[in-house]
This record gives structure tokens, sequence and C-alpha cells, in this order.
């Protein structure tokens, strides 16, 4: 069986030394902004897109593209990981579905969350500080990445 992948973008966003995780409705865990890259978009644009319609919030990323000189091309804003994760497996063991995630790290001015329509509400979000997230039962790989994200704010 063929495995279906699609391209998507995470962005953790920290502000004042915490970031914003909501609950996933299906999923049941909490997990930052992101979503699946549309066909006109690059990564980086996906994750910005992505956090603006979730939270409101408008996120600056951190790092830059590099810069190489390239006649025919520019350099994209390096993800701080890309992931592969594993969306539907069968029965039988095979995976039917994977995400690669492109996973950026940004800042953002304020704490208020205002979803647009059709989004999850503000209740369903929270700020982590680094020790909140310690001390939660978030899955293992959103903590430490999220811990990171704060890290690399400061």
């Amino acid at each position: 069986m063929e495995t279906t992948r699609h391209f998507t973008a995470t962005v953790y966003v920290v502000h004042d030394g915490a970031t914003a995780l909501h609950e996933h409705a299906r999923l049941g865990i909490r997990i930052p902004p992101g979503g699946h890259v549309d066909r006109d978009e690059l990564p980086h644009e996906a994750g910005l897109r992505e956090v603006r319609e979730e939270t409101g919030l408008d996120p600056t990323l951190l790092g830059d593209a590099p810069d190489v000189p390239a006649p025919a091309g520019e350099a994209l804003p390096r993800p701080r990981y890309q992931m592969l994760y594993d969306i539907n497996v069968h029965p039988d063991g095979t995976v039917g579905h994977q995400h690669v995630d492109h996973v950026y790290f940004a800042t953002v001015e304020g704490r208020e969350i205002d979803p647009a329509d059709g989004e999850e509400g503000p209740e369903a979000w929270d700020w982590y500080t680094a020790r909140d997230l310690r001390e939660s039962g978030i899955d293992a790989d959103t903590r430490e990445i999220a811990l990171e994200a704060i890290a690399a704010a400061e």
C-alpha cells in the first residue's frame, strides 16, 4: 500500500517566556498552531498563516534565511525541525497517511487569542512557561520543542 504524505507547518509562538498551545479537538492532545501547506504556499508562509487564523496573533519568525547567492532562486527560512508523523496506521501496521512537518519558532507581541471564524475559540488555548511545560503531561516532543522555542526567544 502506498503511503500518502502531506506537507504541514507548525509554529511555536512565544511571548514573555511562554508559548501558546491548544487542545486539538480530534487528537485530544495539546499542540501549537499549525496545519497543511496549501498548493500556492511555502512552508513558512503556511505556518504564519496558520498562526494568524488559529490565534489572531501576528508572528515574527525567529531566524533568517541563509544568505546564499542563487541567481535563479532564493534561500527560504529554515525550519528548526522537520518531523515525520504517522497520522493513520492500519490494523495490519501499514501507514496510510503521514505529515512531513516543518517546525518554526516565532515571537508575538501579546497573548490575546482572537481566532478567525471557524477556528477553535480562545478557551482552547493556554500559555505555558518553561516550568508549566516541565510539570505538565504534554507529549514529550511538544514539551521539548516548546522549551527550546522559549529559550530561543530569550
